[in-house]
């Protein structure tokens, strides 16, 4: 592959695990959320709209870099408000254009009907969740590769 490709292809990758990441904590989310109203088909649902929303923790990845070596409570509350901030500016796009996929209403620790502070412990976690998957991919990426087959000397 060129070299010159190589940061874009691997923002393309992180996207995509990113956004897959996310959507899967969602469905296991909300299907266990079902559980709590006794509902035992634990029907996990999610949006399409939500693949980009989570894809872009991708970018995010310098970030992690920087806070690698920081204690784990402040790597995981800095990923929480920076979490809320794009739920919050998403919520808000989607929600003019009537797009919205959530709506936290009910509950009465929301904001704008688009951001739920009780789930701050779930935002803190899913944060550490991305900082391990796009560090790990790094990790992988910059592994030197040893080949099996043999150098020839000239």
């Amino acid at each position: 592959m060129d070299k010159q490709n190589l940061p874009f292809h691997k923002l393309i990758h992180n996207f995509l695990c990113c956004g897959l990441l996310g959507w899967c904590l969602e469905i296991i989310f909300t299907g266990l959320n079902a559980l709590r109203r006794r509902n035992l088909k634990l029907t996990g649902t999610t949006s399409l709209w939500m693949f980009p929303i989570y894809g872009c923790a991708s970018f995010m990845a310098p970030l992690f870099r920087l806070m690698e070596k920081r204690p784990l409570l402040l790597r995981g509350c800095t990923y929480m408000s920076l979490i809320f901030s794009a739920e919050f500016l998403s919520g808000r796009f989607l929600q003019k254009r009537k797009l919205c996929p959530w709506d936290y209403s009910r509950s009465r620790y929301h904001i704008g009907r688009v951001i739920r502070l009780d789930y701050a412990p779930y935002w803190f976690a899913a944060g550490l969740l991305f900082e391990r998957l796009l560090c790990r991919t790094q990790l992988r990426d910059e592994t030197p590769r040893i080949s099996s087959r043999p150098v020839r000397h000239h």
